[in-house]
Order: structure tokens, then C-alpha cells, then sequence
């Protein structure tokens, strides 16, 4: 009979390396909305403001980033 193994930690190595993943998702998707500023400010630029990378691909990096930091959190450690 062996005794069982107390876990010191909340989370395992395992985890972090989910969160970790999850940060560098979500920071991926916060620099991809970043910029669009123009040399004159008074000429508006609608194509580099509304561009598809801001309005789609942005956000769903960072809600992806989001879900990942969940299941980082949730993951129980291996048996």
C-alpha cells in the first residue's frame, strides 16, 4: 500500500504552460488591433481602420486566447 502523492500546488507545470499559451494568444490578437493612425489627422483612411485583420481576425484571437486561459485553469493534473 503506497500512500498517495499530496499536491502542494493549485496548478501543475502543465497549466502554466496553457496560460502561457493562452497570454501570447490574446497579446497576438491586442497587437493585430493596434495602429491604424494616420501621418495627417484630418484625412480619414476607412480601408486601414475597418481593415478584416481589426474588425475579425483581432477579436476572435483574443476571445480564442480567452478560451484557452479557461481550459488552462480547468485542466486537471494527470493521475
Amino acid at each position: 500500500m503506497t500512500p498517495e502523492k499530496k499536491q502542494d500546488t493549485l496548478f501543475t507545470k502543465d497549466n502554466y504552460l496553457w496560460m502561457a499559451i493562452g497570454g501570447v494568444v490574446m497579446l497576438v490578437g491586442l497587437f493585430l488591433m493596434m495602429g491604424g493612425k494616420s501621418a495627417d489627422p484630418n484625412v480619414f483612411n476607412k480601408e486601414e481602420i475597418y481593415s478584416a485583420q481589426r474588425i475579425t481576425v483581432a477579436p476572435i484571437l483574443i476571445v480564442l486566447g480567452l478560451l484557452i486561459e479557461i481550459y488552462a485553469i480547468m485542466k486537471k493534473p494527470k493521475q
